[in-house]
């Protein structure tokens, strides 16, 4: 099993910046995949940005340029860092971890991007 807890939402201004952590705990040995998925009011989960244990990195089109996705495998995190921010990013962010016991996600954290 895998735990995940996120940090660092909140409210923010458009073309600001916000960076979220995800902390991973349990058996992280087996993490093959960490993304980043966002939840809009009324819309579906979609996937932002992901980062294979490789090194591996892909995101949403409507992202590029803007978020940088990593991980520090010292300390079992993976960041999102968010610039340029738009109205639009306004969502709730889910943490998702790939490992060989299965899927798991964290709890969420809320951005919302408004004047």
């Amino acid at each position: 099993q895998v735990q995940l807890v996120e940090s660092g939402g909140g409210l923010v201004q458009p073309g600001g910046s916000l960076r979220l952590s995800c902390a991973a705990s349990g058996s992280i040995f087996s993490i093959n995949v960490m993304a980043w998925y966002r939840q809009a009011p009324g819309k579906q989960r979609e996937l932002a940005a992901a980062i294979t244990s490789g090194g591996r990195i892909n995101y949403a089109d409507s992202v590029k340029g803007r978020f940088t996705i990593s991980r520090d495998n010292a300390k079992n995190t993976v960041y999102l860092q968010m610039n340029s921010l738009k109205p639009e990013d306004t969502a709730v962010y889910y943490c998702h971890a790939l490992s060989g016991v299965g899927i798991s996600w964290g709890q969420g954290t809320q951005v919302t991007v408004s004047p």
